[in-house]
């Protein structure tokens, strides 16, 4: 633990003029004691680690000291790779791995280069989850991670609609949607590629065994299928429904984008009052009813009856609601 510390202060004095001890110490997260005597054991050791006294004094390499401590390994280069999201390195427990590598690779660049990370943080930052919601990281995702990573078998229970199920799993890819987080894992038995949600996972156990990648497994392509997939199988119902030029435009905002822009472009053309009758998919009645109540008097429906009498009794209730 010491080592790697030890090493990794070495490499931030390299890679800036100088540090104060809080600055390294908050870097460490250790205390400023702490950071003294590891400057002083560098010192011993033969790292010329010069000390500037006074309230401006700090830190710093003299005589042009470079360390060759800063090849990457195998799991930093790869975390490095997901530098741009700093939420999920953390949840997925690559945080550490990830300003390891930063930190080499600050080290080794020119000086005039070394605040890109620093400028590229400040002009790029992802927010994944959706608005209004409060992402939790799944309890189990260091550990479906770290068999991703390595390609290991593992077995794991889940939740689902019946009961508890379980299976043996070689876990290709993970996918974060939308603040959700997915594997992409080939069952051992049957050897089909199947998409799990994580948090569902009630135990994983690595079997020790590790598996033969299929080279040609592309991860973002298999996800994109099987997105479009789950999102047509959902969509087991139609409504007809009568749109103002306003409902056309706001209606893939309030279903599925791509079977609203589908239905819009098999529709005729607009009746005398400029309004555009769709056969619209959607996942359910009840569902629809909430999607489309949001185009309040853009949208007009003609079937099925029952979803019309929905509407009907809104428009009664709003009535009485406004007094009108």
């Amino acid at each position: 633990m010491r080592a790697a510390r030890l090493i990794k202060m070495v490499l931030l004095l390299q890679s800036r003029p100088s540090m104060t001890a809080a600055e390294l110490a908050r870097e460490l997260e250790v205390s400023e004691r702490t950071v003294a005597r590891d400057a002083q054991a560098l010192s011993e050791a033969g790292v010329p680690v010069y000390a500037d006294r006074g309230r401006a004094g700090g830190y710093r390499l003299i005589g042009g000291y470079r360390t060759r401590l800063t090849g990457l390994a195998r799991g930093e280069a790869e975390a490095l790779f997901l530098s741009g999201v700093p939420g999920a390195l953390r949840e997925m427990g690559l945080e550490d791995a990830a300003s390891a590598a930063r930190l080499k690779v600050s080290a080794a660049l020119l000086p005039s280069l070394r605040d890109a990370s620093r400028t590229a943080a400040q002009r790029f930052h992802l927010d994944a989850p959706n608005w209004f919601t409060e992402p939790k990281a799944p309890e189990l995702l260091p550990a479906v991670a770290d068999a991703v990573w390595d390609d290991r078998r593992v077995t794991a229970r889940y939740r689902s609609r019946e009961a508890e199920v379980e299976r043996e799993l070689e876990p290709y890819g993970l996918v974060l949607k939308a603040g959700v987080w997915y594997v992409c894992a080939r069952v051992a038995e049957g050897g089909s590629f199947r998409v799990y949600r994580i948090d569902r996972f009630t135990a994983v156990t690595e079997s020790g065994d590790r598996f033969e990648r299929d080279e040609g497994f592309d991860l973002p392509g298999f996800w994109e299928e099987r997105a479009e997939q789950f999102a047509r199988s959902i969509l087991r119902a139609e409504v007809v429904v009568r749109l103002s030029e306003d409902g056309v435009r706001r209606l893939p905002y309030a279903v599925d984008p791509a079977s609203a822009r589908e239905a819009l472009a098999a529709a005729g053309a607009p009746d005398e009052e400029g309004r555009v009758t769709v056969t619209l998919p959607v996942e359910s009645e009840k569902v629809a009813h909430a999607q489309l109540a949001g185009l309040g008097p853009e949208v007009e429906v003609l079937a099925p009856e029952s979803l019309r009498a929905r509407f009907t009794d809104d428009a009664i209730r709003l009535g009485r609601l406004y007094g009108t």
